[in-house]
Order: structure tokens, then sequence, then C-alpha cells
């Protein structure tokens, strides 16, 4: 039986244990605000933490974009576009989240390494301003919820929440049980989490979940196959696409993930694992190198413009 959300109506007079009125993402980066869409066209409130009043001006700008983009292929009405924005808010001020049910870690650091201490960082100080009965989650898939959560004075409401990009139509969500995370916040998620009509993948921890640690095996595969000569980009994506009926083909996944992100991946997974498969591929640090990181910049394995392919961006040849 599917989640409705007055399962969790809050009354006016005061707030109950278990209820979901409210929801707080910190950092609204891409995958932030497909997050806070989803959770916007289900009814919830979200209020987003990020970085400057110029960075909250830009992601209303982005998701005014976003919006549009999905009226123009009539996926959405006007009146429904008004609607998801009226329910989203920005804040520089962590203290705008003390009323949230839920808080949902969502950054999206440009720097080398795992950003595990910036994570934690953020765990501390929504701790610091949330009531004790909130739970804090992580959208990140390859660090160890356990880990951030050992900064908590309550570790046990720490879950791991990972959405898959494009979150809008992704139906799936990895939910990660860490070593205290408790039976009420695991559920709470997953509660949660098929409110927003997601189907539950609960796992135990570990680096890369499921999803990540398929996908970037899969990406760096496509890449020794591009750098041996033996297909093109399209010919790699197109027998991935109508050959097992994937959305995408694994080179127009990392173009949409964004290399700089794909190569974080990798490294986060080598330095846990110590595994060859995670080393990233030569094509992908070299496009990486040059600031070519997939559909952001208008080029990565392939070229494009206004958001569409319009030719590959790499020949085999210059690999061998």
């Amino acid at each position: 039986m599917g989640e409705v959300l007055e399962d969790y109506a809050l009354s006016k007079r005061h707030r109950k244990k278990g209820t979901l009125k409210k929801v707080g993402i910190i950092g609204c980066g891409s995958m932030g605000q497909e997050i806070a869409r989803v959770i916007s066209q289900n009814g919830i409130e979200v209020v987003f933490v990020d970085i400057s009043e110029e960075r909250i001006i830009e992601v209303f700008l982005e998701l005014n974009q976003d919006l549009d983009n999905v009226i123009d292929k009539w996926g959405l009405t006007l009146s429904e576009k008004r609607a998801i924005l009226s329910r989203i808010h920005g804040t520089t001020e962590y203290h705008d989240i003390s009323d949230c049910d839920l808080i949902i870690e969502s950054i999206n650091s440009r720097k080398r390494g795992t950003s595990k201490d910036m994570r934690e960082d953020i765990f501390r100080k929504v701790e610091a301003v949330v009531s004790k009965d909130t739970i804090i989650t992580s959208n990140t898939s390859t660090l160890i919820i356990s880990d951030l959560a050992s900064v908590l004075e309550y570790p046990e409401r720490a879950v791991g929440m990972h959405f898959l990009s494009p979150a809008s139509t992704v139906k799936i969500v990895e939910v990660v049980k860490g070593l205290h995370t408790s039976e009420y916040a695991f559920d709470f998620v997953v509660k949660f989490a098929r409110m927003l009509d997601k189907s539950v993948i609960s796992l135990i921890e570990t680096p890369g979940n499921i999803s990540t640690r398929l996908i970037v095996t899969l990406i760096n595969e496509a890449c020794e196959i591009l750098m041996e000569g033996v297909a093109s980009a399209t010919h790699v994506d197109e027998t991935m696409r109508l050959g097992f009926g994937m959305q995408f083909g694994p080179l127009e996944m990392a173009d949409r993930i964004g290399l700089d992100k794909v190569i974080r991946w990798m490294d986060n997974l080598y330095q846990e694992f110590g595994e060859s498969k995670f080393k990233p591929n030569p094509i992908i640090k070299r496009l990486a190198r040059t600031g070519n990181i997939g559909k952001k910049t208008e080029k990565g394995f392939y070229k494009y413009k206004h958001g569409k392919v319009v030719d590959e961006s790499i020949h085999c040849p210059e690999f061998k």
C-alpha cells in the first residue's frame, strides 16, 4: 500500500514525532535541485541552504529554466510550475532549517578528494539547529554514512539516501542503513521515498552502493573500447541503449553526470578498494583536464548546443 501525505499530517498545535511537513536540503546544485523539485511536486515544503544570496538567485533561475523545459515537452502546466516553486525556499542560514523533519545533504564539491571533512562539518551544523527527532541523510554514494554519522551526538538518526539522476524520472532511491542507524530512522526514510513514488533499494553500507559501483566500471570499460578504436562513442552508447534498454549509454551518462564528478567517484572507490577497475580511464582525465566535463560545459564525449548533442567531440585515433 502506498504512502500518502496524510500519514504524516502535522497538527497545527504541535509537532509530533514521525510527522513530515518540511524537508531541508543542504547544497542546491543540479542534484539538489532535482531532489527539491521531486519533493515539492509531491506537496511537501522544501528549504535549501546554499553559500550566498547570489547563488540562491541562480538556483531559482535554473529551476525556472528546467521547469520551462518540462512545460515545453507537455510534461507540466504553468500552474503546476508555480505551485512547485511556491513550496521551495532558499536561505544562507542553517537556523532556517530548524523546523525541518528531514534533512538531505546534497553538496556538490568540485575539489579533488572525498569531501568527507566538509560533509561532516555540515552534519555538525545541521544537528546544532534541528530537533533531536529530525532525520539527517546524505545523498552521497561513495562515502560511508557511518563515517559521517560519527560526528553526531545522535548517530542513530543518520541514513544514506541516494537519488539517481534525473531524480524526476528515475524510479529508485537507494536507502542505506549505517552501523548505528535506528529502525525508526530507516523506516522513516523508506516511507518518505515511497511518498515520492520511488521504489526503495535497501542495502547495507558499502562505498558506491550498487548504482555508482556498477556505472563507473561500465563507463571505464566503454572508454577502453573507445581508446582501442573498436567503435565510436555513438555506437558504444547505441549498443547499450538499444541492445540492453538503458535510458542513456555509458558515455552519454558520463557527460550528464559530469566527468569531474565521475573522476571523484572513481578516486573515492579506488582509495577504498584499491582495485584497478576503479582507476579513471586516461580519456576521462584528459577531457576533464581541459575543462570539457560534459553537458554542463557543452563538450565532453559529445559536443552540445542548447543541451542537445550535435557531434562527437573526440575520435578514437587520438587515443591510439
